[in-house]
């Protein structure tokens, strides 16, 4: 059987993280919608876009636990944290609190627009390495104050590939008063999700990740009671309806524009497709990625002579490991990190390698997605020896 892959079968790719990988299926289902869309672009525009997205929305819903109703798309989980944060009624020594671990994109979107008011953000210092999850809610609620207005804080984090306690955050955070915004950009198909359950105000997740869907695709879950007062960075025509059977905050976030919505459109046949990549569907996908992603981090760990920075429990798809003193001395090229331009160039392995503020030491992040093996890991250590070995001489 074809791989469904369209990764260059030459690199070993280890970062499926960063930008996800389109299966080939998904990618001519994307084609052939917008095929059809260019033969009638105004029938499908203004006829026939809206109903397709509710049945969108309906099969997104059931794989993470959300009412359609409390859904809407949006083209990354950025453009819903800018949203989200955009939206905020901040007053001069208000607070928003991120985490050190945050993605960077997001937590500049927090300084941006908390400057902009005369508000502040707080940074929550998170251990790492870390013992335990509870950790991260102590250092959440720890930088809760009487102006905390958000809690922004991921669900995986980008840098330390860490599964933080979302349940425990979003239950100790919101029942002192303050909204969370859950940034999932990595967690849709990579964890199981119950949106409903969870109840935090905002949850935003990708899909051109780890549900496989085509870049572009994304989406923003909202508490009802708090939808009428989120709006989309982009005004457009939903801003002035006077229509009454949906609410504002899908007849805002549903039009933003002209734009290409068939990534949007896709996301159904994104989520058949995973669920076809393992007998058990996408919770056989996502048990095998982690049990993968596992073992990955303590070959690596091992060849490399490093701890593990995090327990098991704290691993999902994304694992992060110091590299060793001998990787110290952290060089850059044109294209960043010297270390990974010479994993690329030289050895064909697709890896980040990064310095992270928060750490003394620079970290490499490995993915695991069906396409990965064991060997693939194995490879890259061989690699890092061969390149570091002559550093530690």
């Amino acid at each position: 059987m074809p791989s469904p892959w369209l990764l260059d079968p030459e690199v070993t790719f280890l970062n499926h993280g960063s930008f996800g990988s389109c299966p080939e299926p998904v990618h001519e289902h994307q084609a052939a919608l917008r095929r059809e869309l260019e033969r009638a672009p105004v029938r499908f525009f203004l006829g026939e876009l809206e109903p397709r997205l509710d049945a969108a929305r309906a099969s997104l819903g059931a794989l993470i636990g959300a009412a359609p109703s409390d859904l809407v798309f949006v083209p990354n989980a950025s453009f819903a944290v800018n949203s989200v944060l955009a939206s905020l009624r901040l007053s001069e020594g208000d607070e928003v609190v991120v985490t050190d671990h945050g993605y960077a994109a997001c937590n500049y979107a927090a300084e941006r627009w908390t400057k902009e008011r005369g508000a502040r953000v707080v940074s929550a210092r998170i251990p790492f390495p870390i013992r335990s999850p509870s950790e991260v809610t102590e250092a959440v609620v720890g930088a809760l104050g009487p102006r905390t207005k958000l809690v922004l804080v991921d669900h995986v984090t980008s840098p330390t590939g860490l599964v933080l306690p979302i349940e425990s955050i979003v239950r100790e955070v919101e029942a002192r008063g303050v909204p969370v915004l859950v940034d999932g950009a990595h967690a849709p198909g990579m964890l199981p999700l119950d949106l409903g359950k969870l109840d935090a105000t905002y949850y935003t997740g990708n899909l051109h990740k780890w549900v496989c869907a085509p870049k572009g695709a994304a989406f923003l879950h909202v508490r009802r009671a708090a939808q009428p007062d989120v709006m989309p960075v982009v005004t457009s025509h939903g801003y002035g309806s006077k229509r009454e059977d949906r609410s504002r905050y899908q007849l805002e976030f549903d039009w933003l524009g002209t734009l290409d919505p068939t990534a949007f459109l896709s996301v159904p046949f994104a989520i058949e497709t995973v669920r076809g990549l393992h007998p058990d569907g996408i919770d056989g996908v996502m048990r095998e990625n982690r049990a993968l992603a596992l073992s990955a981090r303590a070959l690596l760990a091992e060849r490399l002579g490093v701890g593990l920075p995090a327990p098991d429990e704290m691993i999902g798809s994304l694992a992060t490991l110091p590299l060793p003193d001998a990787a110290l001395g952290a060089t850059f090229g044109p294209f960043g990190d010297a270390l990974k331009e010479e994993l690329a160039t030289k050895y064909r392995i697709e890896v980040p390698v990064f310095p992270w503020p928060a750490y003394p030491k620079r970290l490499i992040r490995v993915s695991a997605q069906r396409y990965n093996r064991i060997e693939d890991y194995a490879r890259l250590a061989d690699a890092l020896d061969e390149i570091l070995r002559p550093r530690s001489a």
